[in-house]
């Protein structure tokens, strides 16, 4: 009898990944896993010790799925950080279980995330775009992701349903009110 093929730490990831995607961070256990895979349990456990250290490493194929969806040569005609806004909410509406996992969590019991260092690109990108100086580009981008934020976790639960195109004004719109607000606010200084 030939050996029984392996399964690697990737195909568990990836059958882990794909339960995720349809039902969410609680669908994701050994068995399930094993069974997506047409395996027993063995293989899941030689790969992880624990499901914890697998669920780790399903929420990093996740946040990379997130980010292939904020990267703004995804968003074509739209200026890169709106681009970014946009990804993030189209993340929200096609992958919601994966939204809610990576963004609508209890997170009481992880470190604090330096959110300031890991978005320096999208900070760079408002000061260019509206001459802000840095402390204010990262005030006008969390105003604007608090928005961007609300807008996708009424679109990963499904409490509405917009169209892309009023989406789009919508971001402009805050977009434009938060540039003008913050230039009186500079013109006043």
């Amino acid at each position: 009898m030939p050996p029984k093929a392996k399964v690697t730490r990737e195909q568990i990831v990836d059958a882990a990944l794909a339960l995720a995607r349809k039902a969410g961070q609680e669908a994701v256990n050994a068995r399930a896993v094993a069974a997506a895979l047409g395996c027993s349990t063995q293989p899941v456990f030689s790969h992880y010790e624990t499901m914890e250290a697998l669920q780790r490493d399903v929420l990093g194929a996740a946040q990379a799925v997130a980010q292939r969806y904020m990267d703004p040569a995804g968003e074509p005609g739209c200026p890169p950080y709106k681009a970014v806004g946009m990804g993030y909410i189209r993340f929200a509406m096609e992958e919601p279980a994966l939204f809610r996992w990576l963004y609508m969590r209890d997170r009481s019991g992880e470190p604090p995330v330096d959110d300031r260092a890991e978005n320096a690109a999208v900070i760079g990108l408002i000061m260019e775009k509206t001459g802000l100086d840095e402390d204010a580009a990262w005030l006008f981008h969390l105003e604007m992701w608090l928005f961007v934020h609300g807008l996708a976790a009424t679109a990963a639960t499904r409490y509405v349903d917009w169209d892309r195109p009023l989406i789009s004004a919508m971001l402009t719109d805050v977009f434009e009110g938060l540039r003008a607000r913050f230039a009186a606010k500079s013109g006043e200084a």
